[in-house]
This record gives structure tokens, sequence and C-alpha cells, in this order.
């Protein structure tokens, strides 16, 4: 019967027209006669209401127009493990391992073939109609050899026994979750109720999950023993919309994840620095992945928000898939003390070391900075100007360019604006000292501090990043 539907429908997954979903409800739906399914969609947009239909519920969904009905006939509930490794791969099985192994009132054959199953070390089921952590268990158990699981766009209801499943998933080092409509109580249950279980897991993908930031919260009231066994190198939480991350710890760094290196939240709603300054707590941080987030736009120039984000994480080696190199950290250290060093003064802080006692605020707001002065010693105060306004940006400055080291060369003066980036006075000098390919070497002085050279350091700063002002000399060296 074309029209007909399995006994053990409600739970099950299905197909239709190239959409999944979740059978909610099996039945008549009057005034319409014959047999419908009440399936609420993966993708919402997908559906027509949220499982009531003229006055009557018959489901609910987590998305007001998450659900609707179809008849049973344009439903694809799918295939077994078997039937798809043969469509699949058209291999033919030859010996058939186990017996039938009866699982939350489904049979599910258990087979294999030769050795190719069993010495299988990565198996992607992502996209698929598997309905239960019970069903992918049927078929992991038998991989003694699987290191890598992707899961990714499924939704696995939650097992009651997780510790009853955990030899299915004891070997893992890889395992992906990306849109599978996780709570953050649900990863919890599934990661910490089996003790161990997940203890060999480097990679950890939880990406576009409901993990919002009421639950990841939830971290900083666990006891820290909990996660001690969670060792993953790497875990993606991209485009969640986290907004908030909090680090139970004691002192400056956390027991939490102590082997994480690699840390992925791209496309969240990070709009605050305290975010930051908690990675700094993450001991084996070495990779971080921020992209498109809200905290990219509190500067114009992208460059300077990368510098701060370097500045505030001390082990940092690669940001947004490039590399921090050692002079790109102490450009960006040095920066962050130049930035912030008014602000420092104002709180209380001093060049005298015991004379240095900035208030909580600004400790808070700023965890990284008085391990910066002990790296490079208190800025010069002369170097704390404040930023000029915003409408005297575009101010042209008259400079005048010397080169101290070749007494033959007559100064240049020339008319530039104070917003122009270090690199590009460096590419107009090649071109007017006819220096092409040397690396060039900028400080300038001041009528206002005679005898004093100040080092212009970081290519990617503006002039008036280091208040460079309408008359100054600009040193050129190169090497």
């Amino acid at each position: 019967n074309n029209n007909s539907a399995p006994e053990d429908a409600v739970g099950r997954r299905v197909s239709c027209d190239g959409e999944r979903g979740t059978v909610r409800y099996v039945g008549p739906v009057p005034p319409t006669a014959g047999l419908w399914l009440g399936v609420e969609w993966d993708d919402p947009e997908r559906g027509k209401h949220d499982g009531s239909h003229e006055g009557v519920r018959y489901f609910t969904c987590r998305h007001p127009t998450g659900g609707s009905f179809v008849r049973p006939k344009k439903a694809s509930f799918g295939v077994d493990y078997v039937t798809a490794l043969k469509q699949r791969y058209e291999v033919e099985l030859q010996e058939v391992i186990g017996e039938e192994l009866k699982i939350s009132s489904r049979t599910v054959m258990m087979v294999g073939f030769e050795d190719r199953v069993s010495v299988a070390q990565s198996l992607d089921l992502s996209g698929n109609l598997l309905s239960s952590w019970e069903v992918l268990a049927a078929v992991t158990e038998q991989l003694e050899a699987l290191r890598e699981l992707q899961l990714s766009h499924n939704r696995l209801s939650i097992s009651s026994e997780p510790s009853r499943l955990s030899p299915a998933f004891s070997c893992l080092r890889v395992l992906s979750l990306n849109s599978c409509a996780l709570t953050w109580t649900q990863v919890l249950h599934c990661l910490l109720r089996p003790q161990r279980v997940l203890q060999t897991l480097k990679v950890l993908d939880l990406s576009n999950n409901h993990i919002v930031q009421e639950t990841v919260l939830e971290i900083s009231h666990l006891p820290c023993h909990v996660f001690q066994f969670i060792t993953c190198v790497c875990v993606c939480i991209k485009q969640i919309k986290i907004k908030t991350i909090f680090l139970c710890c004691e002192g400056n760094k956390t027991a939490l994840f102590p082997a994480l290196k690699t840390l992925l939240l791209d496309d969240n709603n990070i709009s605050e620095w305290c975010v930051v300054n908690e990675l700094e707590k993450l001991s084996s941080l070495l990779h971080l992945s921020c992209r498109r987030n809200p905290l990219l736009q509190r500067e114009k120039n992208p460059e300077t928000v990368r510098q701060i984000i370097i500045a505030r994480l001390s082990r940092l080696e690669l940001l947004d898939m490039r590399k921090v190199l050692s002079d790109e950290r102490r450009g960006a250290e040095l920066d962050y003390c130049k930035k912030f060093g008014l602000d420092w003064l104002k709180a209380g802080g001093h060049s005298d070391p015991e004379k240095n006692h900035p208030n909580t605020e600004f400790m808070s707001e700023h965890p990284r900075f008085l391990a910066l002065l002990q790296k490079y010693g208190a800025p010069d105060e002369g170097e704390l100007k404040e930023q000029k306004p915003f409408a005297l940006k575009n101010q042209l400055l008259t400079l005048t360019f010397v080169c101290p080291e070749d007494s033959e060369r007559k100064p240049i003066e020339k008319k530039l604006p104070g917003s122009m980036i270090v690199q590009k006075v460096k590419g107009l000098l090649h071109r007017l000292l006819k220096l092409p390919g040397m690396e060039l070497k900028l400080s300038y002085t001041c009528s206002k501090m005679a005898g004093r050279e100040i080092e212009i350091d970081n290519d990617l700063k503006p002039l008036e990043f280091y208040s460079v002002e309408d008359g100054d000399r600009i040193l050129v060296r190169w090497s």
C-alpha cells in the first residue's frame, strides 16, 4: 500500500522532494480522508504551520512554520545501511558477520564484509535519515578502527542511557555535529554522561546549532573536573550566535579544555573584547578564527582589530588562517601599550613600578597590560597622545623626509594625509629615493620633543597613530 506508513513511523526521519524532516504524527486529518504524516522539517521555511490545523493540535514544532502534512507515498524513510553501501559503492557483500540485534524495539541487521568495513577509519553519515543514537551505534560499533565520524545535518534523538552506547564511540578523534539542532544541554548529555567515552576526541564541530549565549554560560556553573577528560585539540562552534564566553577559573588560567589548541568562532555575535580576554585563560590555545563577528566592525581598519587580538592573546600562532609572526606580535603589543597608555595612566598607572597601581576596572578590561609593560617597559608619555578628532584625519601634513646616513641626498618635502598608512608611505619613498627592494626603517623628530627620535615601527598604522604633525621631519634609513 503506497499510502501506508511503518508502525514505528513517529520519530523516524523522512525525505520529501529533497527536504529532510522528522515524523511527529501519523493518522487522519479531518475533514480529508486517508492517512497523513505530520512532519517537522529541518528547514522551517519548508513548512506551513506549527502542527495545528483548523484549531486542532496534532503535533508541536520548534518553529511556528516548521510543520506540514504529507501523504506517506510522498515520503521516503530511506534504506538500511547495507543497501546504502551497495548503492554507494556498488560492492558485493560476500560474508555476513553477526546477527540481528534488537535496539529500542527496532531490528537492525549487523553486517560486515571481508575486512573492508571493520578497518574503516572515517565514516561520513551527514545528511542521512538516522533518527537516534541507538541506530547510529548499531553501525559504528562494528567499525573498531573508526576515528572520524561526520554526522552533520542529522536529527538524532538523545538516548536515555548514553553509557550503554559508549563502546560504539570510544575511539573517536573527530566528531562533526554541524547543524544538528543541538542545545548545549544535549551536548553535555551526550559528551559527559558516558564517563570518558570521548577521551580520545581531538576535533569537535558544533557549528550552526542552538547553543546560544545563555546555554554556553552553563559552563561556568559546572565543576571543572567534569571537563578534564574532554581533551579536544580543535573545537568548532561557528554560526551559533554566541555573544559571551565565560570560563570559570582560579587566577588567570582555567582547567577547562586543557588540550584545546584550535577554536573556530566565525559568524557569531561576539562584539565585546571581554570575550577575547576570556580566551587567554585557555592554556593551550594556539589557533583562533573569529571572522565575521561584530567585534571586527569596532575599528575601521580590520588590521587594527587583528593587532589588538594578537596583543590580548599571548600564545596565538595562527589568527584567521594567517600566521602570527614574531615581528607582527612585537609591533602589535607595542601598539597596544601606546593605544591604551593614556587609559592606563588615568586609571592609576605609573612608569614607576612601585607606584603602578591601575584600578580593577582597567585591569579587567586589559588583563595583559602589566605583563606587556614588564616585557617592553612603560611607553613614553610623548607617545601617548590622544587620537585627533575624526574631522581632522584627512588633514594634509607638510613633512620633510631626510636620509641621515646619506648626506648626498637632499631632503624631500611632501604633503601627505595623516590617515596615510605607513606601508604606503614606504612605497612612495621607494619610488622617490629610487630604492626598490630595500627594507626601509622610519622614525621622526618634532620641535616639541627636541633631541628625541620616535620610531615608526608598524607598517599597518596611519601616520596619525604616531602623532606625526605638520612640519615634522621623517628620518629614512634602509638596509
